[in-house]
Order: C-alpha cells, then sequence, then structure tokens
C-alpha cells in the first residue's frame, strides 16, 4: 500500500490510445483479472455472461452525457474558441473550461453567431463563468450545436469533430442513458448493448441503476504527491430504493455486486450502510478510494483502462491492489489492448 503518487505511474506507447471505438460496442476486448491470484485471461467484452454467475448484480450509471463542447468565435474577429460548459449556475451563467477566448469581458459567438454571450471571469483552477445574453443561451447553443464533450486524448479539432459528431454522439453515450447532466461519460458501460443484457438476463444476471453526474473533477489531475491529501470535488449522485433492495437481494442470495465502472465504485461505496448494502439517498459523493479502502459493497468491478497518475488508476488499483494492476496493464500494453475512454475493459474479481 503507497499513499505516493509516484508509485501509480506507468509509460503508455501514445498509439495506445484510442481515438475511435471498437467497430461494434461489445466486440471490445475485455481483461479478465483475478486479484486474489493475479492471473490474467482474455476475452471479449460479449463473453461477459460467461465470466459472471447466475445471482450477481450489475450496478451502472444511468448518466446521460451532456452535448456541451462549443466550437465558436470572439465577436468581431477570426479568432477561435472552444467552451465545455460545466454546469449552469443561474441567470444565464454556466460554469465552463474555456480555450482560446481570453481576457474576461471577451464577448463569444456560438451557433454561427446566433449565440452569444461574455466570458465573465475565470478562476486560479482555469474555470470560467460564461455569461450567456438570455436565460436560455447555454441550452440553445448546446441544442444547436453541441458536440461531445470528449476529453482532449482523443484528438478532435474543430474539423474532424464535425465530421465524427454523429458518431461520437452515439458511440460516446451508453445505451442506457437516460438522465443528462454529465460531461463525461461513465465508459465502463459504454460497451453493453441490448443483445448484451439479454443474453446476461438469461445467464441469471441482474442489473440495477444509481446516477453520478460526472463533473470536472472526476478527469483533474492528482496535484499533490501525497494520497492522503487529495481531495475530490462533490458529484451529486442518487441510489434510488429499487436499487439498495436489488443489492440486499442479492446479498439475500449470495450473489456479487458487481460495479459498471468507477462512478459506481464510488456512489456505493459513499452510500454505504455498513451491512453491505447501500442506503438509498441522493447527495454529493466525494468519496477519494485510495489503497487501504475497506470495500463495503463491490465485490467485482467492470472498468476500462486507465490514465497514469489519475483517481480512476488509483481507484482500480485500491480494489486490484497496486502490483497486481501495473503487472495487469504491462501486460495489456505489451498485447496492444486499447486504452482510455474508446478503449478496452477490464474485469477484476
Amino acid at each position: 500500500m503507497s499513499d505516493r503518487l509516484e508509485d501509480y505511474d506507468f509509460d503508455l506507447p501514445p498509439e495506445r490510445i484510442a481515438q475511435v471505438p471498437a467497430r461494434v460496442r461489445d466486440a471490445a476486448r475485455l481483461l479478465a483479472l483475478d486479484r486474489d491470484s493475479g492471473a490474467a485471461t482474455h476475452r471479449r467484452f460479449s463473453g461477459l455472461p460467461g465470466l459472471l454467475r447466475s445471482g450477481d448484480l450489475l450496478v451502472l450509471n444511468d448518466t446521460a452525457v451532456r452535448q456541451a463542447r462549443l466550437f465558436g468565435r470572439k465577436a468581431g474577429t477570426l479568432g477561435r474558441v472552444e467552451a465545455l460548459l460545466l454546469a449552469p449556475v443561474g441567470g444565464g451563467r454556466w460554469r465552463a473550461l474555456v480555450r482560446g477566448a481570453g481576457r474576461p469581458g471577451t464577448v463569444l459567438e456560438f451557433a454561427r453567431g446566433t449565440v452569444r454571450a461574455t466570458l465573465a471571469g475565470v478562476d486560479e483552477s482555469g474555470e470560467a463563468v460564461v455569461d450567456f445574453d438570455d436565460p436560455e443561451g447555454g441550452e440553445r447553443a448546446i441544442a444547436a450545436a453541441g458536440y461531445p464533450p470528449l476529453p482532449p486524448y482523443i484528438r478532435r479539432r474543430e474539423e474532424e469533430a464535425r465530421r465524427r459528431r454523429r458518431s461520437d454522439r452515439c458511440r460516446y453515450q451508453t445505451v442506457f442513458a437516460r438522465r443528462p447532466g454529465s460531461v463525461a461519460a461513465p465508459t465502463a458501460g459504454l460497451h453493453f448493448t441490448g443483445r448484451l443484457f439479454e443474453r446476461l438476463g438469461r445467464a441469471g444476471v441482474q442489473t440495477a441503476y444509481v446516477t453520478l453526474e460526472v463533473g470536472p473533477g472526476t478527469f483533474r489531475p492528482i496535484r499533490d504527491d501525497d494520497l492522503a491529501r487529495h481531495l475530490l470535488e462533490a458529484e451529486p449522485a442518487e441510489i434510488p430504493p429499487e436499487t439498495a433492495g436489488a443489492i440486499a437481494a442479492a446479498r439475500a442470495r449470495g450473489g456479487r455486486v458487481v460495479a459498471v465502472g468507477t462512478t459506481v465504485t464510488r456512489t456505493l461505496e459513499a452510500f454505504a450502510d455498513g451491512r453491505g448494502g447501500v442506503l438509498p439517498q441522493r447527495g454529493p459523493a466525494q468519496l477519494f478510494i485510495r489503497p487501504g479502502h475497506h470495500f463495503l459493497v463491490v465485490d467485482a468491478l467492470i472498468t476500462n483502462f486507465h490514465l497514469p497518475k489519475s483517481s480512476l488508476f488509483v481507484l482500480a488499483a485500491a480494489f486490484a491492489g497496486r502490483e497486481r494492476l501495473l503487472a495487469a496493464y504491462a501486460e495489456a500494453i505489451r498485447l496492444r489492448y486499447n486504452f482510455y475512454s474508446y478503449g478496452d475493459a477490464m474485469l477484476i474479481v
């Protein structure tokens, strides 16, 4: 167990960072890791039903990604601007990440100039406040000209983003998304299809849902070398009563709780009741899971391959064991797995 950030680093060849998803969602590769023995096996994600047991419960994050990446111009110039709208704060104002805007007071134009906003200010973290000319301006810009908020390691300049817009809007969204509000996808869920859910159901695997609205804190880098001093930003989360009941029922029948993604893991562990179940509630989730965490709810984890020295990689290391996870990542790199949001997946049991 280590709280030193440098111990969660690894070298990844740039060509292993997926720029496009697998041709079919569940055709992505799946590395299954046994955290007791460290043994790894290699499948396709479509083989997941054969790796789970009858009575297991899959818990998924049903959040939907807001199409909140905007390309625009500085008013009266040809200067390009890119904005990611994070969340409305009232009166036409939005928290945002803005690139290329310049100083506060700069007027920005989106949706071919039909929507205008002013850069109201930028804080020390680089987060901005954008003030739209009318209270519905942000939503109008998203509806008219919004793009999927792909992370920066998926390289999409404006021209390519335009060319791939339809495909990315489909593939950077889970098939079960239903509650808009996130600025990044719960990427472990991207591999599921309707047909795969049918096969899982026939295998006796049940499903339940939580909601965590993924915010920028999920993917912001850890700045402190001591993990014990790192704080995650709070994100809105909800566990409905039916999910709490499904987890209790899985426990009663001897099934495992299988978290689909780090966002689900953090939600379940943040709202654990201390008896193997969860409390049905809505509220902020701010739990930073690092090695030494005692998992109270999650028995198995489905997750993508994560950035080195990220809070997501640290969480996966807490679950699998740091050395076992680093060894599995090294094998995945050797076998040319694809990494990050559009990449392949792991099942850790």
